[in-house]
């Protein structure tokens, strides 16, 4: 019974894992996107130089 319920457990880990690193590409995928269209649709500031769309 113990070992049947250890790879259970196991089968849970796995697919959670699966679809947590699955998720991440698809958030990782957006953020890259959006920076993308960030650094792409800039605007210049009036003084000439070129303002960023982020604040470090």
């Amino acid at each position: 019974m113990v070992p049947l319920l250890v790879v259970l457990l196991l089968i849970l880990i796995l697919f959670g894992l699966g679809f947590a690193l699955k998720a991440l590409w698809f958030v990782a995928i957006a953020v890259l996107v959006l920076w993308a269209l960030g650094f792409l649709l800039r605007s210049t500031s009036s003084g000439g130089k070129r303002s960023r769309w982020y604040r470090w």
